[in-house]
């Protein structure tokens, strides 16, 4: 009887605290009030429908085939990224991506961009999981 008591205890412990922790994230998350206009949405929209995260990634997080593409905006000039994702390269595909959806790419690679330079190489990885650069 008393070991069962035991482990209720314990479990009721583990959730107590699984829940603190989650709230504990939850509450300092570094960006809460951030609003994307229209075209940076739909940009990440078309990002997703395309699954640019296959090959590229942003902040050091997606594939390992194309760039990382989270700085390539100030990078490279707009022309030059649009004649990428015009007529693609022998490793990345046309898309046929109408000249609407380029530019609402390049207003999501520009938010990005402006969000601050990306470099997993500096990034201190904190023990609630949240990294800072």
């Amino acid at each position: 009887m008393a070991s069962d008591k035991n482990k209720i205890m314990i479990a009721a412990s583990l959730v107590a605290i699984f829940l603190c922790y989650t709230f504990y994230i939850y509450a300092s998350l570094p960006v809460k009030n951030f609003t994307a206009n229209e075209a940076v949405s739909k940009g990440k929209r078309v990002w997703q429908e395309k699954n640019c995260g296959a090959c590229h990634q942003i902040y050091g997080l997606g594939g390992y085939l194309g760039p990382d593409l989270t700085n390539e905006y100030s990078l490279r000039s707009t022309d030059f990224i649009k004649v990428f994702l015009n007529y693609g390269t022998p490793a990345m595909p046309n898309f046929n991506l109408s000249e609407q959806d380029i530019n609402h790419l390049l207003a999501f690679l520009k938010s990005i961009d402006a969000s601050g330079k990306s470099d997993p190489k500096t990034f201190t990885i904190h023990y609630n999981g949240t990294i800072e650069q």
